[in-house]
């Protein structure tokens, strides 16, 4: 009996010393600059700062995402959120400098599924405030 008493005791102290971590809000993006280090990618960096690598390209004006080298500065930029392929099915408000493709590479979708699924018909023809549908792949 007293090893069972000794046990739970052990196991109430055990918990109250053990604290669940709080899961942390998202940490709210600011728009920063970043030195670039050997090895990073714009992706990468992305994650860092929680900001699409799409964001990060537009806004250094690079032609060419996969072409940033070591000591590079990088303007990050108050943009969308990083998500690898974001939750389909759901929609998006389109911003300054967005472009069909570019949404359609963000949520891993097709750009032609995103003109089928919002009636487009001319795929250079999105505006700022548009709300469009990104279906499931």
């Amino acid at each position: 009996m007293r090893v069972k008493i000794a046990l739970a005791l052990m196991a109430l102290l055990l918990s109250l010393i053990y604290v669940a971590p709080a899961a942390a809000a998202p940490a709210e993006v600011v728009p920063t600059w970043h030195l670039v280090v050997r090895g990073e990618t714009l992706f990468s960096i992305g994650r860092l700062y929680n900001v699409s690598p799409w964001s990060i390209a537009s806004a250094n004006g690079l032609a060419n995402p996969n072409r940033i080298y070591a000591g590079q500065w990088l303007y990050i930029p108050a943009g969308p959120p990083y998500y690898p392929y974001p939750p389909c099915g759901s929609y998006y408000v389109v911003q300054r400098g967005d472009t069909l493709l570019g949404i359609a590479r963000i949520y891993g979708v097709s750009a032609w599924s995103i003109a089928a699924a919002n009636g487009i018909y001319n795929m250079n023809l999105i505006y700022v405030g548009q709300r469009l549908y990104i279906p499931c792949p």
